[in-house]
């Protein structure tokens, strides 16, 4: 099965750049998603039924929004952001594109976790803090995101190697990377060297995140 790959011919000049280009969608798709999801995911708690700035409407709207955007299919929602992906970056293919589809997908996510990290702060540290007269800035800086951050630390893995997949899929239609040299040089050409080497890579790839992660929520905890 593996007799006539080419692997060592395309890993210096196909895969190692595929590598650093799924390095680069990761990382800034990762920073873009988690980012606004730590910003949803505060005034989705805040807002809520006696929360600190309860505001039932934005709460709904946002609420509603959120979960309609994490019921589309992953491929679909990214193939029909293109025109909004075109508009911003200048093209609907590429490392860039896919940053944009990629970050769109999985603010929601990112969103609802840090939510459910926010409601698991026992609600007397929040009153403790009220007591002392904090402000609605300082609870969320000092009491709320410090005390959730282990369990953040631990959402934001499973979102992190889900976003790894996600940028896997968006190979598929253009965005480059790894995927896209699994499904072209290897599961299009029959090299299944080439194919199951890329797993491979992302198998490390996941247990490396896996195993940071561990290690700071034990720190952290």
């Amino acid at each position: 099965m593996f007799e006539n790959t080419e692997l060592l011919e395309y890993f210096p000049s196909v895969i190692l750049p595929s590598l650093v280009v799924t390095f680069k969608i990761m990382i800034f798709s990762a920073a873009i998603s988690m980012s606004l999801g730590v910003v949803f995911g505060v005034l989705l708690f805040i807002t809520d039924k006696d929360g600190l700035w309860e505001k039932a409407v934005l709460h709904t709207v946002l609420a509603k929004i959120t979960d309609i955007l994490r019921a589309f299919p992953t491929i679909i929602l990214i193939v029909s952001l293109a025109p909004l992906t075109r508009m911003i970056v200048g093209t609907a293919v590429g490392a860039n594109a896919a940053i944009v589809g990629i970050s769109f997908v999985c603010t929601p996510f990112a969103t609802r976790m840090i939510e459910n990290a926010l409601q698991g702060v026992d609600s007397s540290l929040i009153k403790a803090a009220q007591s002392f007269g904090a402000s609605t800035g300082q609870i969320i800086y000092r009491v709320l995101l410090v005390e959730a951050l282990p369990s953040i630390v631990s959402n934001y893995t499973i979102l992190l190697i889900n976003m790894l997949n996600v940028s896997t899929i968006a190979g598929a239609v253009g965005a480059g990377g790894l995927g896209a040299i699994a499904l072209t040089y290897g599961y299009q050409r029959f090299d299944y060297g080439i194919m199951y080497f890329i797993v491979l890579i992302l198998l490390i790839i996941v247990l490396a995140i896996q195993g940071a992660s561990t290690l700071l929520y034990k720190k952290l905890k």
